[in-house]
């Protein structure tokens, strides 16, 4: 495979919940996605609904995260690590996040991690219902602006998709700095009928999602984190 094999998917949905990015790549970004790539990437279909069948991805049955923004890996492969027990499927348009995630999971020779590029949205269209034992979305893009919140990953419409991708049981659990879409978060979240809170309002800020860089400039500015936690019914 060449640099030149890895296509990063073009816009096709009218309203992106996502800023498409490129980047830079070093000379090890570029030979892990050259290298890693067809063993552990899976491109998201430019068709919204087309199937994507998680046996495919993984080499044995076992309960599915989908990591949503993963960023540049760090918080994935650390999760992934030490919960051996499930696999992780991580979805990102960064390219160079991408490839820096597909670089820790070989130096970590982790088996339970697949990397997915393109709209997530669009993956957890393809998904089958009840598939999924948990979805992350730590730190999405906050559209701060008023005129631009129809472009946030936490609206009515997409959490009843999320949710119907999640078992009886599974967990949608959430993490901002950002105080007015925290507050906006819980209200939509509060209102699916098919989840539920098992906290007062905001969760515990659970031990097992890793403090990341981003997180430690957030707090190091004064931008307290908050975490939502909720169950599928």
């Amino acid at each position: 495979m060449t640099i030149t094999d890895f296509h990063p998917t073009a816009p096709a949905r009218s309203i992106r919940t996502f800023h498409p990015r490129r980047g830079r790549m070093s000379p090890r970004q570029t030979g892990a996605l050259q290298r890693l790539w067809p063993r552990y990437g899976l491109t998201v279909p430019k068709v919204p609904g087309t199937p994507v069948e998680p046996d495919v991805l993984f080499p044995r049955r076992a309960p599915l995260v989908l990591e949503i923004g993963s960023g540049m890996g760090d918080a994935t492969v650390a999760m992934a690590s030490a919960d051996p027990d499930r696999d992780y499927l991580a979805v990102e348009v960064h390219t160079p996040g991408i490839a820096n995630l597909l670089d820790l999971v070989e130096q970590q020779s982790l088996s339970n991690v697949r990397v997915a590029e393109g709209d997530a949205l669009d993956l957890v269209s393809g998904l089958p219902a009840d598939s999924l034992d948990a979805v992350h979305i730590f730190f999405p893009d906050p559209w701060p602006k008023s005129r631009h919140h129809k472009r946030r990953i936490i609206q009515p419409g997409h959490v009843a998709l999320l949710r119907s991708r999640l078992a009886a049981g599974g967990t949608l659990h959430c993490a901002t700095d950002w105080a007015e879409y925290a507050e906006a978060m819980r209200r939509t979240l509060d209102a699916d009928p098919g989840l539920v809170n098992p906290h007062d309002g905001f969760a515990p800020r659970p031990a097992h999602r890793p403090v990341t860089r981003f997180e430690r400039r957030a707090l190091a500015a004064g931008r307290p984190v908050a975490d939502l936690v909720y169950r599928r019914c």
